[in-house]
């Protein structure tokens, strides 16, 4: 490996990991606004949608910002954006104004969105496209495994072992009045001290960014069109890569479902918020295991295509295990239903999903190459439309029967991994060898 390769992956895997952390608490904050703000399920899963939205709306404008400034400078302006979108949960904190909150998490989205339309091109397209999807996995690990902390750390900062109590008699309606708003301003104020510290850090690290050694990338020369393909007008003349946008949007969120979401049906179980806050990294766990398994056997022993046809199949079938199995088991302490651990099981069939998506979709785009990515970012705002659709059909049937969400969603990515890849012209299917 170049040591520039190696330099790009260790810096770009420090910025996964921060991704991770900044992304992944969104599984705790969800159940912690619901009860600080006083929050319905849909309410509450506007968490989701505020920080993801963002890849929606500002992908395209994030590549035109890259165009004009470059990659390094462009990292740099993500950071400050996630900075001050940290920075808004103070004052947001200080007026418990929920709109705030969420504005505050849309600029988080917003530089994360720059970030993620430089890294993932970057991180593709910096070692040959075979081994896209083994790259994307390392990145994932990275990922997951701040994933895994992040919704830890927070729950020991922020929540207190007396909590327990304060709940219970919130939820029977034994506060009310003055005492009890005074106990949820308490609550909110408790993210004071730790976004403080994150957007001082984000600040201080895209900085850094800008003056280190990572290098400087022309996606366009690396990720040159295949003969034949000069005749293309536009990234719309790419049906893989539409398909593929496509997929990324119900890939990632069946995989935010997965994760955001548990600790809410762990709750209808009538475990408590401090018992369940472990759920989503058993999620992540599962995840990053698969990760692991894509980073020793692709290319070598299995091909990115096969892969991503595996895991889009078995998380096909966990889907409707997890409606389907009602049984009460006890595992790692937990005594639960059954399901719940089919919904954990998930985070492995989501594992490389992503990493067999974007390579597909992206390859041989040449000119269109950031275009094209930034269509695939768009795609990423499948976190936020799909946990608000979650929400409204678990107010309207139930926390359970709300996962029947999932299975159309693995039903196209099953045909994408299958069959919608290989789709080259929309008038004549022709396939890549």
């Amino acid at each position: 490996m170049k040591p520039n390769t190696l330099i790009a992956i260790i810096l770009v895997g420090t910025m996964f990991f921060i991704f991770g952390f900044v992304s992944w608490v969104n599984s705790i904050l969800i159940p912690y606004f619901k009860i600080a703000c006083e929050l319905t399920s849909f309410q509450a899963y506007f968490v989701a949608f505020a920080f993801y939205i963002s890849y929606l709306v500002l992908s395209l404008p994030a590549s035109v910002v890259l165009k004009k400034v470059g990659y390094k400078r462009g990292i740099m302006y993500g950071f400050i954006c996630m900075a001050i979108g940290a920075a808004v949960f103070v004052p947001a904190a200080l007026t418990r104004t929920y709109a705030f909150f969420l504005s505050g998490l849309f600029l988080l989205g917003a530089g994360l969105t720059i970030l993620q339309s430089a890294a993932n091109p970057y991180i593709t397209i910096i070692g040959p496209i075979e081994s896209a999807a083994r790259r994307i996995s390392i990145m994932g690990v990275c990922n997951k495994l701040a994933g895994i902390l992040s919704p830890l750390i927070f729950a020991a900062v922020i929540l207190k072992a007396s909590d327990k109590e304060m709940f219970g008699m919130i939820a029977e309606g034994a506060l009310d009045g003055a005492a009890k708003e005074a106990a949820l301003a308490e609550l909110l104020h408790r993210v004071i001290g730790p976004y403080s510290v994150l957007a001082a850090f984000l600040l201080l690290f895209g900085i850094y960014i800008r003056f280190s050694p990572l290098p400087e990338i022309n996606p366009e020369e690396e990720n040159r069109e295949t003969p034949g393909e000069t005749s293309r007008k536009s990234v719309f003349g790419f049906p893989y890569l539409i398909l593929g946008a496509i997929a990324m949007f119900l890939h990632v969120g069946t995989q935010v479902v997965s994760v955001d979401t548990v600790i809410g049906y762990a709750s209808s179980m009538g475990i408590d918020l401090l018992d369940a806050k472990v759920f989503p990294s058993y999620v992540l766990t599962m995840t990053i295991t698969g990760y692991l398994l894509g980073i020793l056997l692709i290319p070598k022993y299995v091909s990115q295509t096969n892969a991503l046809r595996f895991c889009t199949v078995t998380g096909f079938v966990l889907s409707l295990c997890v409606v389907l199995v009602n049984r009460e088991v006890t595992l790692l302490g937990h005594t639960a239903n059954l399901s719940i651990w089919f919904l954990v099981a998930l985070g492995f069939a989501n594992s490389l999903v992503y990493a067999g998506i974007w390579p597909l979709s992206i390859r041989g785009l040449g000119r269109f190459t950031k275009t094209g990515s930034s269509l695939l970012i768009m795609g990423l705002c499948g976190n936020a439309i799909m946990p608000v659709l979650y929400g409204y059909l678990a107010d309207r049937w139930d926390v359970r029967q709300a996962y029947w969400l999932l299975a159309p969603c693995y039903m196209y990515l099953i045909f994408f991994a299958i069959y919608g890849h290989k789709i080259e012209s929309w008038n004549k299917r022709k396939k890549t060898v």
